[in-house]
């Protein structure tokens, strides 16, 4: 990956706008809710607090972790090795395809970022609110992010909404520009990042649903025409059931699917296909 500046504008929007959403929730709508130094204050605090450090821990892996790089020894099957390199191959099983900027083989669901200047594996899209790809190795940590900051940002709304309903103290009403700027500012910002951070979210239990990038799913909506178009019926080859893709892309239960770590994840040089199954049930009706 080329060298990424320390500094990146949208990363900064995003921290900034963090800190001013948990400082505006904590000291402003709790306290104003139910005072801070009672029992509901407390735990409604502790629980928000909570959610934002999960979501400063994500989104810190989800920067500073390589989405996965292709290793330089990388070659395809030997039987494919005789193909000519020169040009990009895609089959449909995705096993012998050349980057030809990169002057090296791209594994299946490998794809060249212009961004980052390098092939990413199993890469879903670069984002530029992280300055970095979303791929094989930080795609999880990303998806919880998304989930933990949904959940911050209603969590949030509720307990700004829920703090209007409360007369306000004296203090308040002495300093009441200040505070209705907040309040306007917190709407603003917060109404906009529910929807667009729902709708992102959406997408993604989709994707991983139907075990997709971003990038497969627009290769499969041009897929799907051309096999139309021809009289055939275009299957996602990845797709292996909705348990099976959560359990590939997740972890292999439950606990898993919550925790920011992706120690199930293999080397993303190769991945199983709906193919590999058929396969292999025939195999085991065989014996």
């Amino acid at each position: 990956m080329k060298d990424r500046s320390s500094f990146s504008v949208p990363v900064t929007v995003v921290v900034l706008a963090i800190l001013y959403i948990y400082l505006s929730t904590v000291f402003i709508f709790i306290e104003r809710w139910f005072g801070l130094m009672s029992s509901p204050g407390v735990f409604n605090a502790v629980v928000f607090t909570f959610i934002a450090l999960m979501c400063v821990f994500t989104y810190s892996v989800s920067v500073f972790t390589d989405p996965g790089r292709v290793p330089a020894t990388y070659a395809p099957d030997i039987e494919d090795s005789s193909e000519n390199p020169i040009h990009e191959i895609k089959r449909k099983g995705g096993d012998l395809r050349y980057c030809q900027k990169c002057s090296h083989y791209k594994p299946p669901r490998a794809h060249h970022c212009r961004v980052c200047k390098r092939c990413v594996l199993r890469m879903d899209h670069h984002c530029i609110w992280i300055n970095n790809c979303v791929g094989h190795a930080n795609y999880k940590v990303f998806f919880i992010f998304v989930v933990y900051a949904v959940i911050a940002c209603i969590y949030s709304l509720v307990l700004l909404v829920g703090s209007l309903t409360i007369d306000p103290p004296k203090d308040e009403l002495q300093s009441g520009d200040s505070f209705r700027t907040a309040y306007i500012i917190s709407g603003l910002l917060l109404v906009p990042l529910c929807v667009a951070l729902g709708v992102l979210l959406g997408w993604h239990v989709y994707l991983i649903l139907h075990n997709k990038t971003t990038i497969e799913y627009h290769e499969g909506v041009r897929a799907m025409w051309l096999a139309e178009k021809g009289g055939n019926v275009y299957t996602h080859p990845y797709d292996l059931g909705a348990y099976e893709n959560l359990s590939t892309v997740l972890g292999p239960n439950i606990l898993s699917w919550v925790c920011p770590t992706s120690k199930h994840i293999d080397s993303g040089l190769r991945f199983r296909t709906a193919y590999d199954n058929l396969i292999g049930a025939s195999t085991s009706k065989g014996s």
